[in-house]
């Protein structure tokens, strides 16, 4: 059998904290596991690493995904005790279809672009699309993707979508489409500014879309029924309001919400 010496000082701690009826900090660590849209990736990691520096007692896993994927699983019981999607529509389904889930609560907007790793995008508009240098258009697909439905939205505001639908590729989430561009699969993609700012695409330039093309891409977060009871991933999805996390968000091409901004506004 095994024994572990414990030291001293930190005996003694146990110790006291046992005597006095006092809860022990060690009692308090707990782990989370977040599902994410994978719009987040890697922007959700860095807030992560900061959330556990100032939580070193908690533990946070992510699981990144297509917004409406993650939630039909959390629907179907995957054990997850906070998601956080690419809008509002999908959290707000938990809500009404989950008792226990927690209100949605908006973190931030994000902004959609064209990149490309072959064809120079500076200055290209959705009505250049149809032109014949651009074979395969990759979108994340509209059914489970919320940055997938906005592009289609923007395309029809052109008047575009009908003339190059024969044309577009669907990715399974965001962060596939980006790849799909960067590895030629498609001459170009319709993406999230948040993965066009990350290494390894951020050496190309990017088109930005006009956000009034389309509806909002309002994020929102939810505690799911599952973590209703656990405080790392309340104090988590807390953590996404703070000023840490803002600061990581904006500077990874997201926005912050307009104060008082309900997420079924």
């Amino acid at each position: 059998m095994m024994f572990f010496k414990l030291p001293t000082v930190r005996l003694r701690l146990i110790l006291l904290l046992v005597l006095t009826g006092l809860p022990s900090a060690w009692s308090w660590a707990e782990s989370a596991t977040v599902a994410a849209a994978s719009s987040l990736r890697p922007t959700l990691d860095r807030i992560a690493e900061a959330y556990m520096e100032a939580n070193p007692e908690d533990s946070i896993t992510i699981i990144y995904g297509a917004s409406g994927r993650l939630t039909a699983q959390i629907l179907n019981g995957a054990p997850f005790d906070a998601f956080l999607s690419a809008d509002t529509a999908y959290p707000a389904a938990l809500f009404e279809q989950a008792p226990g889930t927690s209100e949605p609560v908006i973190y931030a907007l994000g902004r959609l672009v064209l990149w490309s790793a072959n064809h120079d995008v500076t200055g290209l508009a959705l009505t250049d699309l149809t032109q014949d240098r651009f074979r395969r258009i990759a979108i994340a697909q509209p059914a489970i993707a919320p940055y997938g439905q906005r592009a289609r939205e923007a395309l029809e505001a052109q008047g575009v979508w009908s003339k190059i639908e024969s044309r577009i590729v669907y990715g399974e989430n965001i962060s596939q489409v980006a790849q799909m561009s960067a590895t030629g699969a498609a001459d170009l993609a319709i993406t999230a500014l948040s993965l066009a700012m990350q290494d390894g695409l951020a050496e190309r330039p990017y088109a930005l879309i006009d956000d009034l093309l389309h509806e909002p891409l309002a994020q929102s977060v939810v505690v799911t029924a599952r973590g209703q009871d656990n405080n790392a991933a309340r104090r988590f999805v807390e953590f996404m309001r703070h000023a840490v996390a803002a600061d990581i968000l904006v500077r990874a091409g997201f926005q912050m919400p307009v104060p008082g901004m309900a997420a079924g506004s």
